[in-house]
């Protein structure tokens, strides 16, 4: 008998630095989001935060990176309000993070929601 888990945990650096002092950007969406979830049967799963883990004898989900789904629910979010993203240079700021988490006897399911602001560099 084999069991699975998953993490929605984002824990990495990065050496790249925005500087938002200037007037070289424009802001062009507030509170965007982007969700993903995944489930399992006989499992259990809580959120804190960032941070969403799960673990399950059973997965029902095939792709359980809830941090890369979410991001990627977010640029498809924006492309559908505002157009394609290819050409432009954007950055998210102010980006927050939820999580929830659903347990039943037989059935569990965490919950990562990104929300972020969507900014254009005008230089």
């Amino acid at each position: 008998m084999t069991g699975c888990s998953s993490t929605g945990l984002y824990a990495a650096g990065s050496v790249t630095q925005v500087q938002l002092n200037k007037a070289n950007y424009k802001v062009v969406a507030t509170s965007l989001t982007g969700t993903a979830k995944s489930a399992y049967l006989f499992g259990f799963s809580f959120g804190i935060g960032v941070y969403a883990e799960a673990v399950g004898l059973i997965p029902l989900t095939k792709d359980r990176a809830l941090y890369k789904r979410a991001v990627q629910d977010l640029w498809k979010n924006y492309e559908t309000q505002f157009g394609p993203v290819q050409g432009k240079k954007l950055a998210l700021v102010n980006v927050r993070y939820d999580t929830e988490a659903l347990n039943l006897f037989v059935y569990a399911s965490p919950k990562l929601t990104i929300v972020a602001d969507v900014i254009e560099f005008t230089e």
